[in-house]
């Protein structure tokens, strides 16, 4: 582990201890920092709070907030909930899948541009079929329209 990966994981150990916070806020704590929950950030915790490493993977598990692997830059996140599904979700995301050149199998792309991610509701039914990137909104999505609106996040 490299020292300035350890001194951000002491920082964290610092303020949850000084705090009384639980596993979940360390956690939040390591993802905002890496970018998500890595192994031997994990094991280091574990070690230096004596608390089983599982129970911190039991958590990361259990919460969908929590990721494992490493997330592009821009997160695509697309609704597959009954309306946007009968709306045409799955063209969406073949579509997507496409256009930011993503095998099956993969949900982030080579150059950690994006991470494509599905979900099964977002609750804006009136707006179906949605995608959202990061933040932002896109509702009534056609495999054209999320393709003109995902332009300004390839550059």
């Amino acid at each position: 582990m490299e020292k300035t990966q350890e001194a951000v994981l002491e920082s964290i150990y610092q303020k949850c201890t000084a705090n009384g916070d639980n596993i979940i806020t360390a956690l939040q704590q390591m993802q905002n920092e890496f970018g998500y929950v890595q192994e031997e950030a994990v094991n280091w915790y574990a070690e230096r709070t004596n608390i089983p490493a599982s129970r911190f993977y039991g958590v990361v598990t259990f919460y969908a907030q929590f990721h494992l692997q490493p997330r592009g830059k821009n997160i695509i996140t697309v609704c597959q909930g009954t309306v946007c599904h009968v709306k045409g979700a799955t063209r969406i995301i073949e579509k997507i899948r496409e256009d930011i050149k993503l095998k099956e199998g993969q949900k982030t792309t080579k150059d950690m541009k994006f991470t494509l991610e599905t979900v099964n509701c977002v609750g804006a039914c009136s707006i179906a079929p949605v995608v959202i990137v990061n933040d932002k909104v896109f509702g009534k999505q056609s495999p054209p329209k999320i393709t003109q609106n995902l332009k300004a996040y390839k550059e």
